[in-house]
């Protein structure tokens, strides 16, 4: 088949948007020819389990799955009896991206909070962290926090540290949504274990494929206790994979080495490389009217812009809208929001940097914001 699309055409609009990365499609390709056995039980499977071993400590597990809503939602329910609830950021993947599922297949209730930056803290969790032994309400059993959060930001080891031991205190256990985690440890110089395991983290999921994966998470479980009936939960939620060698050779390949790491620094420090050039264009007076609406810490950058510019941007480079106005969604750009007028919106944008991402394309694409505004 030849190729259908355009390679050289780049974005801002998600770390899914990017190719695989050439070392792990060669993984791919190396795992292929022969038989392995199905089902996980196979040469790269294992070798998947020593490389967890190695990031977390002995006695962790490691379950590949196909997706980041197969791992949140299957590691949830793992940890949940049927009455269960889930505190969540209003904000979080699960409660804003994932169609239901936590709710329609996990069959758990989620009880979320605001919170403008994304984080949860123990006292914004105790706002729904109460009525156990209420019959008439769900049980909030899990607490589930996102890192780096879907608006950019980082928890430190100590503030993960803090709200598992008030998770824990109350009865809750205290759930990871990696997706993101390699950009979060790039960002924080630290191991993987540091700010999960370490920190009292008890079921991890493991992102692959915002990372240069072609379609890799894992759930880990990173505190047996807090974890029952993976086995077949998995394969009751469709994230059992026969050919588990193919899944598994690309997180081997991710993160025996350091490729997971080299990968997150890079698409970190192409959000730093053009937060700095629109900082300097607004400095300068060649960037107007633009404003940041969170820190960069990781690889997205979320600013407003006047209005009708991202429109006109779009036209060149695709990147979604944000904020109240759009649910602050990964699925929602112009099209998705058309109809509304921007008087209803901040104007709140997402730009995000990938592995794949150049010096060429941030100043490609700083040098067009300087021409829309000015």
């Amino acid at each position: 088949m030849s190729t259908l699309h355009d390679p050289a055409v780049r974005g801002f609009a998600s770390d899914n948007y990017s190719g695989v990365h050439p070392e792990v499609l060669a993984a791919i390709a190396d795992a292929n020819g022969g038989h392995q056995t199905a089902y996980g039980a196979d040469e790269y499977s294992a070798r998947l389990q020593q490389v967890l071993t190695a990031h977390f400590g002995d006695g962790v597990t490691g379950f590949p799955v196909f997706n980041g809503t197969g791992a949140n939602v299957t590691g949830l329910q793992s940890m949940l009896p049927r009455w269960g609830a889930v505190i969540a950021a209003s904000t979080a993947h699960i409660n804003v991206d994932e169609g239901g599922a936590p709710e329609r297949v996990g069959g758990m209730k989620l009880l979320t909070v605001p919170t403008d930056d994304g984080k949860l803290t123990p006292e914004l969790v105790d706002r729904e962290a109460w009525g156990w032994g209420d019959e008439h309400r769900a049980q909030p059993l899990v607490v589930s926090i996102t890192q780096s959060s879907e608006l950019g930001t980082l928890y430190t080891p100590g503030e993960i540290r803090a709200l598992a031991d008030h998770a824990h205190e109350r009865g809750m256990r205290l759930h990871l949504d990696g997706a993101r985690i390699s950009n979060a440890a790039a960002s924080l110089d630290l191991p993987l274990s540091a700010f999960t395991r370490d920190a009292g983290v008890d079921v991890l999921s493991l992102g692959g494929t915002k990372n240069g994966a072609l379609g890799a998470e894992a759930i880990v479980v990173l505190d047996e206790a807090a974890s029952t009936g993976l086995t077949y939960l998995r394969k009751l939620n469709m994230q059992l994979s026969s050919k588990m060698r193919f899944v598994s050779a690309q997180l081997v390949a991710l993160y025996e080495g350091d490729l997971w790491l080299r990968n997150a620094r890079h698409a970190n420090a192409m959000a730093a490389r053009l937060r700095a050039g629109i900082e300097a264009g607004i400095a300068d007076g060649t960037i107007r009217g633009v404003a940041f609406t969170q820190p960069t810490q990781s690889n997205g950058v979320f600013a407003t812009l006047p209005a009708g510019v991202a429109d006109r941007l779009r036209e060149s480079f695709r990147f979604y809208d944000w904020g109240p106005a759009s649910g602050g969604s990964e699925e929602r750009d112009s099209a998705a929001s058309s109809g509304r007028g921007e008087d209803e919106a901040r104007r709140e944008v997402r730009w995000m940097c990938s592995f794949d991402t150049t010096e060429h394309d941030i100043d490609a694409f700083i040098a067009a914001v300087a021409r829309e505004t000015a």
